[in-house]
């Protein structure tokens, strides 16, 4: 008898889990939205066809884990999620800084140790996303049309058709310049790298958000340059108040900010501040440099307009903001396609493009270039934001659950990033230590700044498409942090 009562035991520990994570990841997806009542045990029993235990086990095991609650006489809810409250303004310190990186913070150092399960480290989205395998046709016609291509470097300043595409597309949202104003580079990071080279050098100060990506603090350390971080909101991005009393004095030689979903704390600077920032800029005659790679990345309402926007024509007295951006994120990670629009510094960009990598691979260009004419670019767009913002809104929703109850969140309105705030006493140096030997990683907070600020903060990416594992994962988390949290008596 016991060798026939186990396994069937098994079989129905198995149905019980099995529906318990079904309904879990329908209330990560946001299908089960919080407060909504679930059905009853008998119902759910009749529809799925298996037992009223098995139904009740699968709830209690919810209960366990916090994703529904139990009210009496009345059924089972899914479990109302408390309120984090928003960071508020970044406090930087207020004089320059020279950048060094520190390596051992780098969160894929500890990947040799322990592989990763799940990875909230990287900025990278699933490949799942893209559409490789319309690119990897196109790429296929484009090589066949013209087979000499491979043995053309190309001209140093891009495709004409695909500089067009892009100046076109910029009229969406008021870009005033021309398909030849347009220059291709080996992604978005060689654009700012060019911006960098052409108007600073080494010892010269940048004015940067506070925080900022770590890869722009990196290339600001292999220039030589000394990074002034500016107090940042994160919904509203860079204080302008803050920018004005910084560059008073003449200290500051360039600016190198992300006006719209900046990478970690994806805030959105409302137009009325690009306008004043871009005005103040030109009229003390520093130089913008501005990433705008994440501004397709909005999750609903219309795409905002880069600061680029209220730069005016450089023959009308503008051309101050120089804008970079790629299709890296949101089309094409391995083909490395992006742009500037250097406006005054044009002539020399060109000049410095020629000599550091002359140009960008011909047929990766007009593969790109096909994608953009068939239309087909607009409706991926359309699907990847709807898929990144469910997977922002089911991360956001999982850390509300799980996290201790003093964190502070900021919900971005676009972008893939989220930058968490745990109470004071917590490192996310040292809790990294600890995720990672459960395979678990993301970003500590000290690599987004040069001053080492923010060791109670992390930055989580949403790049996959969230599961039930990626939600055991944030309550795996959420425990470590509150693990962290807990002090011997005295």
């Amino acid at each position: 008898m016991n060798d026939v009562s186990l396994p069937l035991q098994r079989k129905s520990e198995t149905l019980y889990a099995q529906l318990a994570d079904e309904l879990a990841q329908a209330i990560a997806s946001g299908v089960l939205k919080p407060g909504e009542k679930l059905p009853s045990i008998r119902k759910l029993s009749a529809q799925r066809h298996v037992s009223l235990s098995t139904v009740m086990e699968a709830y209690r095991s919810l209960e366990d884990r916090g994703l529904i609650e139990a009210r009496p006489q009345s059924g089972f809810y899914v479990a109302r999620l408390p309120v984090l409250r928003m960071p508020g303004l970044t406090q930087p310190p207020q004089h320059p800084l020279e950048v060094v990186t520190p390596p051992v913070l780098w969160p894929y150092q500890a990947s040799e140790l322990k592989p990763i399960r799940v990875d909230f480290g990287l900025a990278i989205l699933s490949p799942e996303f893209y559409p490789n395998q319309q690119l990897q046709r196109l790429l296929s016609q484009v090589t066949r049309h013209s087979p000499r291509m491979l043995s053309d470097y190309g001209k140093p300043v891009g495709d004409p058709e695909l500089r067009r595409h892009i100046a076109r597309r910029a009229l969406a949202w008021g870009g005033q310049f021309e398909s030849d104003e347009v220059l291709i580079t080996h992604g978005c990071l060689e654009a700012i790298n060019l911006c960098l080279r052409a108007v600073t050098k080494p010892g010269d100060v940048v004015a940067i958000e506070s925080p900022a990506y770590f890869g722009l603090l990196q290339m600001l350390e292999s220039f030589q340059l000394k990074a002034l971080e500016i107090p940042t909101h994160p919904q509203t991005g860079i204080s302008i108040e803050a920018l004005e009393l910084a560059t008073r004095d003449g200290q500051v030689q360039a600016c190198l900010l992300l006006p719209n979903f900046s990478n970690p704390l994806g805030c959105l600077m409302p137009d009325e501040n690009k306008q004043r920032m871009v005005e103040l800029l030109a009229e003390r005659n520093i130089p913008l440099i501005e990433d705008d790679l994440y501004g397709e990345f909005f999750h609903r309402g219309e795409r905002p307009r880069p600061a680029k926007a209220f730069d005016p024509p450089v023959e009308q007295g503008g051309g101050n903001v120089m804008l970079c951006s790629s299709f890296t994120k949101a089309l094409a990670p391995g083909m490395r396609i992006g742009w500037i629009v250097a406006g005054r510094w044009q002539r020399e960009i060109e000049r410095l493009k020629f000599i550091n990598t002359y140009s960008t691979p011909l047929a990766l260009q007009q593969t790109i270039a096909r994608f953009l004419d068939n239309g087909g670019y607009d409706h991926h767009l359309r699907r990847l934001r709807r898929i990144v913002a469910e997977q922002v809104t089911a991360a956001v929703e999982a850390i509300q659950r799980y996290f201790p109850a003093d964190t502070r969140l900021n919900v971005p309105q676009g972008g893939y990033v989220l930058w968490v705030e745990l109470p004071p006493e917590i490192d996310t140096r040292e809790l990294l230590r600890d995720s990672m030997a459960e395979g678990i990683n993301f970003t500590p907070g000290e690599l987004f700044s040069p001053s080492r600020s923010y060791r109670n903060c992390m930055r989580i990416c949403c790049v996959e498409t969230w599961t039930t594992r990626h939600e055991a994962a944030i309550r795996r988390l959420g425990e470590l942090a509150q693990q962290r949290l807990v002090r011997p008596e005295a």
